[in-house]
């Protein structure tokens, strides 16, 4: 199973370019339906609506629920429920790891399910490398 880092929706959404290996393996989990992105990514993307026109270059057109409700009609993509276990289990990660909530409830999600997180942040990919999450870079 793979959980879609805001980021990599984002990009996969808007036809941002990910990496070949990445995409395939999206690709691979969209076709056994075991592709996800975590309800804390709709909250990111409100978050980044307010910034949108600040040389960010994002669009949610045409406004953010919209979007997020139209990426989740992408092949094989479901949302992941945000569980008060998940929620809880956020608060108390193991290892170091910064305190963005965002990225905490996106890595209790995909500790929940078992699966990989597609990003580019560094974080999240450091995080992953200390062996605490599952992570593929994109």
């Amino acid at each position: 199973m793979l959980l879609l880092d805001t980021c990599a929706l984002i990009w996969l959404i808007n036809r941002t370019p990910i990496q070949p290996p990445a995409l395939e393996e999206i690709e691979r989990a969209a076709r056994d339906d075991a592709l996800v992105v975590s309800t804390a990514s709709a909250w990111e993307i409100g978050l980044l609506s307010r910034r949108i026109g600040r040389s960010d270059g994002l669009q949610f057109t045409p406004d953010p629920k919209t979007w997020f409700v139209r990426a989740l009609t992408a092949p094989g993509l479901r949302l992941a429920p945000l569980t008060p276990d998940i929620a809880i289990d956020a608060s108390h990660l193991p290892g170091e790891l910064h305190g963005d909530p965002a990225d905490r409830l996106i890595i209790a999600t995909a500790r929940h399910l078992g699966a990989a997180i597609v990003t580019r942040d560094r974080k999240i990919l450091d995080y992953a490398a200390a062996g605490f999450v599952g992570a593929i870079a994109c």
